[in-house]
């Protein structure tokens, strides 16, 4: 006899929004027959949500509404019934608006907005809210909707200009359309109410209305007519401008014009009385006539002037007869660094100046250029104070008279230095494969000055000071370097027991900015003697190096150059001596009638042994490691007194040729 559910009960399907909810039955007992009659109460649970027939909602309210008013919302729907349907409304925080919720006489909920605080849509031209819809459950179920609210506007603001009263000038000559003057006002209002339509104001004379126009939609005021100074000089025109509301809006401004004079009038001359004839001996200062000038314009157009026709008799003056510029190195091509000034007392062409470059120096075409109307002198290349430190021009100022006259002016410019070269090393050189290795021996005391790097800066001053740190070595300890000198000394004194070789990395650094280095590397061998350090290499077979027979041919060279220079020498100094001979007897026959002397000349044969043909020879040392020798050409030897003081008067005897082939080697010079 249970009761049992067979399917899931849904009371808002079964009985909707009635309340109580029951289902009835019958039933039937056998044995003994009988009906029974019973009913089923359905009990509602919060298991709906409250729904609004949209998600947004949109309001359109006049600004003009007062506070008050009230404008209904949409209502949610809840099918659950009791406690558990929809019980109340809430709404977002905002300035304007209330929430009234209402209950209907069926006992259900709804809302109006109430506006509390009057809308300006100048302010704010739309407002978003919020509307919740709550029902009685635990928890509680809810439903939102958007609301827009479109603040439409009222004719509620007056047109409003910029300013109250504008000032403009124009030339009494203007031609008809120009613009005298643009006045703006704004409206807050949206749409109709907010277009703005200017015009004049109704008390403003039939002449200005004449004379200028105004734009109604713009507000540009132009010129219709034709202006005069003389007639009037000032205008006071007064404007308006209205909106296109029902009840339209309206503001009001003036606009002050002035009328510039223009130089449109001749002067008038009246002749009040004239004494003529004028005696010859009239002193000076008799009044010869009275004059009467008038002119209608004003100040300087009104002015009477009496012009004396200029003359160029003055040249161009400069404010400075030389200038002194200086620029830095590496700067970039085509900047201005001078500006020539000059002025000249005398009037229009005579007056006009030009500048222009004498050319003197070529390299200075080619590097400045001067503007020809104004003097600015512009650099057309980059400047190396290692290559050239200073400029020397001339600039010549001219004017344009007839017959012009012109001014020189010196201009030195100076370049400055920049640290942009590094130390440069001269000894030991970086560039070559040949080792340079200092020897110093054992027991050497502390101090000993070893060897010395030798460098140069091609900057100057401050950016050239090179100072050398160890930077690097086999035995840091054993040596120092002078931070200024380069010089490698011993720190202290050397033990039998060190090592044979060692490497030093010298860096050296200028004390410019940015400062630049460079580094040299130097071999040092510590040996007993300094003969032990080298074999003996008079002993040692030269290797076998293909170049070792250019020594041999440069030799030959030279000796075949000398032999044929010491025969044509020989040659030019015979055929001298002959013609002097032959002069010397033509002269001597031509005095023999009138004096006696002795002979042509006794002492022929020793002028003769002056050209004794001088003994040249070569002295040639080879060595094996460099491969490279030392050419030693001596002087000719001359033991007579006359050919010796013959030589002296003789042009192109060969004098002393002393040319030594550098060798990298380290042996001693033999002697000669």
């Amino acid at each position: 006899g249970a009761l049992l559910v067979s399917e899931r009960i849904d009371r808002e399907e079964l009985c909707g929004a009635l309340s109580p909810c029951s289902l009835s039955f019958e039933i039937v007992v056998e044995n003994p027959l009988e009906l029974y009659s019973g009913a089923v109460e359905i009990q509602d649970i919060n298991d709906n949500d409250p729904v609004f027939p949209s998600s947004q909602a949109r309001l359109e309210i006049s600004e003009s509404v007062a506070a008050g008013a009230r404008f209904p919302l949409e209502s949610a729907q809840d099918p659950d019934v009791g406690v558990n349907s929809l019980q109340t409304y809430q709404l977002s925080a905002n300035p304007h608006f209330a929430l009234d919720v209402q209950t209907r006489v069926d006992g259900s909920k709804y809302a109006e907005l109430v506006l509390e605080k009057e809308l300006d849509r100048e302010e704010q031209r739309e407002l978003h809210l919020v509307l919740t819809a709550l029902d009685g459950g635990s928890p509680p179920r809810s439903a939102h909707v958007q609301i827009h609210i479109d603040v439409v506007d009222a004719n509620d603001n007056a047109p409003v200009f910029n300013q109250s009263a504008y000032k403009a000038s124009v030339r009494e000559n203007t031609p008809s359309g120009t613009l005298v003057a643009r006045i703006s006002a704004y409206d807050l209002d949206d749409g109709p109410n907010g277009d703005i339509v200017y015009s004049f104001s109704s008390h403003t004379p039939a002449k200005v209305r004449e004379l200028f126009a105004l734009d109604s939609a713009t507000g540009e005021l132009r010129v219709k007519g034709q202006l005069d100074y003389e007639e009037t000089k000032l205008y006071e025109i007064y404007l308006q401008a209205k909106d296109k509301g029902a009840v339209p809006g309206m503001a009001h401004c003036k606009v002050l014009v002035e009328i510039a004079d223009v130089n449109d009038n001749a002067p008038e001359v009246t002749v009040t009385s004239v004494y003529s004839p004028v005696p010859e001996d009239a002193a000076p200062g008799t009044v010869v006539a009275l004059l009467s000038v008038t002119d209608l314009d004003s100040h300087d157009n009104g002015l009477i002037l009496v012009q004396v026709s200029d003359v160029n008799d003055n040249a161009p003056k400069s404010s400075q007869d030389s200038y002194d510029v200086y620029v830095l190195e590496n700067n970039v091509p085509g900047i201005p660094i001078l500006n020539v000034s000059a002025t000249d007392p005398d009037l229009g062409r005579n007056a006009h100046l030009s500048y222009t470059l004498l050319q003197g120096d070529p390299t200075v075409g080619h590097i400045f250029s001067i503007n020809r109307e104004n003097g600015t002198l512009y650099l057309l290349s980059s400047l190396d104070h290692e290559y050239q430190v200073e400029f020397s021009m001339m600039v010549q100022v001219q004017d344009s008279g007839s017959p012009p006259l012109a001014t020189n002016v010196s201009v030195s410019v100076f370049v400055t230095d920049l640290n942009d070269n590094a130390p440069t090393v001269l000894y030991p050189h970086p560039n070559t494969t040949a080792t340079y290795t200092d020897v110093v021996a054992p027991g050497t005391p502390a101090g000993h000055m070893i060897t010395k790097v030798v460098a140069v800066d091609a900057d100057a001053g401050y950016n050239a000071w090179i100072s050398y740190t160890l930077l690097q070595a086999t035995d840091p300890s054993l040596f120092s370097v002078g931070l200024h000198s380069g010089e490698i000394f011993t720190a202290r004194q050397l033990r039998e027991d060190e090592a044979p070789q060692h490497t030093l990395v010298i860096l050296l650094k200028d004390h410019g900015e940015p400062m630049l280095s460079a580094s040299a590397t130097v071999s040092i061998s510590v040996a007993e003697m300094v003969k032990e350090v080298f074999t003996d290499l008079t002993d040692v077979a030269p290797a076998n190096d293909p170049r070792r027979h250019v020594t041999f041919y440069l030799i030959l060279a030279v000796i075949l150059v000398s032999a044929a220079f010491f025969i044509t020498m020989l040659s030019v100094g015979i055929f001298k001596c002959y013609k002097w001979r032959q002069s010397k007897e033509l002269f001597n026959s031509s005095r023999s009638t009138l004096y006696r002397t002795p002979g042509p000349f006794h002492h022929i044969d020793a002028v003769r042994g002056g050209f004794t043909p001088p003994n040249f020879y070569h002295q040639v040392y080879l060595t094996t490691d460099s491969r490279q020798s030392d050419l030693l050409c001596k002087k000719p030897f001359t033991s007579s007194p006359l050919g010796s003081r013959q030589s002296t008067m003789r042009n192109g005897e060969p004098g002393l040729y002393h040319q030594i082939v550098g060798t990298a080697s380290r042996l001693p010079t033999p002697a000669e």
